[in-house]
Parts: structure tokens; C-alpha cells; sequence
């Protein structure tokens, strides 16, 4: 069954989760995905008050930069999100963009190398082990949870350079791909992210979640052709779904077949109407996929 959600994009005013998080709780969608932009909205605050407001609700975020934490904090937090909602917690971490680490004091000289150290040492800690290590970025001295999960967490990266989607394969549980990927570009993630998880000796299942850029509605072609190309895309590229359900499940079935586990419906930034866009999501996508 190919998973669906939808994006709670943080150009909204935090005051409007609630009402957004329970919409999607009540109409079936099953994951609402969070981004923490700077500086716009915590990803961790927001994740964690819209499950306390939703029953069954997953809610994603999708990413937190692991430059701006130290990893046992990520820990923490992640650990009690799950003891507090267990299951319904998907956390992601990666890169975070480099100009904004650079604007807060944080950017690393290798982003791959603290992606890395952060991703081995933050799964540990998860897993209830004590952790000594002293890397170039990561260095924790027997540093355990008091609390660890009752229940394996699993934590993705977000990804878009193979180096980066080779080390996700090796060092973390899952795969967050932007709404830039046509299904041609997942399945050439599927397979870098292959080769990590062979040279790694995993056999464990790693989840793919890619977001589709997405407009409904009668002017729909034109708003997704300005929102890329305010995004220095090109809106003739074949990654974007604007029209009908029926257009939107077309998009989503293909990037499924190209081997995309679940895929987030990602508003445009002018979206006239968040909540309906929940809805369509919901009441119209849904039904039309496996």
C-alpha cells in the first residue's frame, strides 16, 4: 500500500496546526509532515503538540538540521515523542541549508562527515545502548537515555547528492527525497541508496518518502508553474502534479512504482485554502491508490 500525507508548510502561522492536525486525523490522511525552516517553526514543539491534539495521526518532520543540536538532545527528544505517542512520531534529520546553518554560527566544514557521526551515534542512543565516541563533530562520554524507547525507532535522512543518499543507505532507517525528484530520480536514489545499505551488510527494510509538489483547482497548471519557478525550478519538469485527483494519483502512482514508499503532498506556497487542500488529499487522492 503506497503511503500518503500532506505538508503543514510552515509559512503558516503555528496558530493554524490544530485545526489543520485534527482535519487530517478526521478525515483518514495518514501522515501530516512538518518542516522546520528557519526561522519559522520547531520542528519538535509543533510535531509534538499536533499528536497530543490527533488520535492516530503520524506526523513526519521532515527535517531537523543536525547542525543546530547536539545529538543527545535529538535523542531525547525522539525517544520521548515515542514513549508519549508510540508509533506515530517520524523524525528526519539531515544537512539543513547551508546558508542558514552559516546565518546561525553552525554550518560544518563536512556536512557529510557530521551527518554521519550524528546518524550512528543518535540510532545508539535509541537503541538503549551507552555511547562513548569522539568524533570530529560528535563526541558523547557514556551518554545513555534514561528513558530510551519501548519500541525500535527508526530515523531517516533527507538526501538529494549520492554521497549523501549512500550514506542513508548505510547509516539510517530511511530516505526523505524533495518534491525536486521526478520518479527517475528515485529509482537512481533506490539505487544508491542500495549500494549503502550492501556495503553496510543491511537487510532491514529502509523506507522511501519523497514529496510531490501539488496544485488543484482551475488554476492549477499556473500556480505550480510560478511556485517552481520561484523555486529556480523548471515547471516544465516532470516533478510536479497540477489538476484533478485523478492527475495527483497518476503522480503519486508513478513515483510509487519508481519505488517511492510514501509520498507527501506538498502545497504550493500560495495554496488559497490549506485545509481543503487536507481534504482532497484525503477524500479524493486516497482512494484512487493502492
Amino acid at each position: 500500500m503506497t503511503g500518503l500525507g500532506a505538508v503543514f508548510r510552515p509559512q503558516l502561522p503555528p496558530e493554524r496546526l490544530r485545526a489543520m492536525a485534527r482535519l487530517a486525523d478526521d478525515s483518514g490522511l495518514e501522515e501530516l509532515w512538518l518542516w522546520e525552516d528557519c526561522f519559522l517553526e520547531g520542528g519538535v514543539s509543533a510535531a509534538s503538540a499536533a499528536l497530543a491534539w490527533t488520535e492516530r495521526l503520524r506526523i513526519g518532520v521532515g527535517l531537523l538540521p543536525v547542525p543546530l543540536r547536539n545529538v543527545a538532545v535529538t535523542a531525547m527528544e525522539a525517544a520521548t515523542l515515542d514513549r508519549l505517542f508510540p508509533g506515530r512520531a517520524i523524525l528526519g534529520v539531515g544537512h539543513g541549508v547551508q546558508s542558514w546553518m552559516a546565518q546561525v554560527g553552525a554550518r560544518a566544514d563536512s556536512p557529510l562527515t557530521l551527518l554521519r557521526e550524528h546518524l550512528d551515534a543518535l540510532r545508539a542512543l535509541l537503541r538503549g545502548e551507552r555511547v562513548t565516541t569522539d568524533g570530529r563533530y560528535v563526541r558523547l562520554d557514556g551518554v545513555a537515555l534514561d528513558w530510551p524507547p519501548a519500541q525500535a525507532v527508526r530515523i531517516l535522512a533527507g538526501a538529494t547528492g549520492p554521497r549523501t543518499l549512500r550514506l542513508s543507505g548505510e547509516a539510517a532507517d530511511g530516505t526523505i527525497l524533495t518534491s525536486s525528484t521526478t520518479p527517475e530520480g528515485v529509482r537512481k536514489a533506490r539505487q544508491l541508496i542500495d549500494a549503502g545499505r550492501e556495503s553496510a551488510g543491511r537487510t532491514d527494510p529502509h523506507r522511501i518518502v519523497v514529496y510531490l509538489r501539488t496544485a488543484t483547482g482551475p488554476d492549477a497548471v499556473a500556480r505550480l508553474s510560478a511556485d517552481m519557478a520561484a523555486g529556480g525550478k523548471d515547471p516544465g519538469a516532470e516533478h510536479g502534479a497540477a489538476g484533478d485527483a485523478g492527475t495527483v494519483a497518476k503522480a503519486v502512482r508513478s513515483l510509487a512504482d519508481a519505488g517511492a514508499d510514501t509520498v507527501v503532498l506538498e502545497p504550493t506556497a500560495d495554496e488559497p485554502d490549506p485545509e481543503a487542500f487536507v481534504r482532497f488529499a484525503a477524500h479524493e487522492v486516497r482512494p484512487l491508490l493502492p
